[in-house]
């Protein structure tokens, strides 16, 4: 059952929604891909003023869930780069370090497991399949397409699971 005594939850991706991974992109463009060296950059990753402001005005009437493809192992990384950008504290849920499925169905389990007692008001996300996957599944999302596009990236999203 919905607890609609708590406030409704926006839930946020970070790669390309609210963290500028371009800079990092070259490390999926070598073979074979450098996954360390990615996710060793993304501390790095400068903030995406759309995405940033969004999750700022959500915080004003919803609890903030930042929802992830990243490996567990990029939590610290990814909690202090949250900070540092002044971002509204919230649950960050990431992906197991061995877990390799394909972000739309890791996350869509997320989405759905936060629904059975949260109402979702709204997931930003800039990856298609998990948008196209969430609406047909009945959630409002808006598409963070304010980010350079990257095909190593989509790869690595839905046939490699790393982020």
């Amino acid at each position: 059952m919905t607890d609609r005594s708590r406030p409704p939850l926006a839930v946020f991706d970070l790669d390309n929604t609210l963290a500028d991974t371009a800079h990092r992109q070259r490390f999926l463009e070598r073979r074979p891909r450098d996954w360390d060296a990615f996710f060793a950059a993304a501390p790095q990753d400068p903030p995406l003023p759309e995405g940033i402001a969004l999750v700022r005005a959500s915080a004003g009437e919803c609890e903030i869930v930042y929802l992830t493809g990243r490996p567990e192992r990029c939590r610290r990384d990814t909690l202090d780069w949250l900070a540092a950008q002044g971002l509204p504290e919230g649950r960050v849920h990431m992906r197991r370090d061995t877990d390799r499925r394909p972000a739309r169905r890791t996350k869509l389990e997320v989405l759905g497991r936060l629904a059975r007692t949260r109402e979702i008001r709204v997931l930003v996300d800039d990856d298609a399949l998990v948008c196209d996957d969430a609406e047909r599944a009945g959630f409002t999302v808006v598409r963070a397409d304010w980010a350079a596009r990257s095909a190593e990236l989509r790869d690595a999203q839905e046939r490699q699971g790393r982020t």
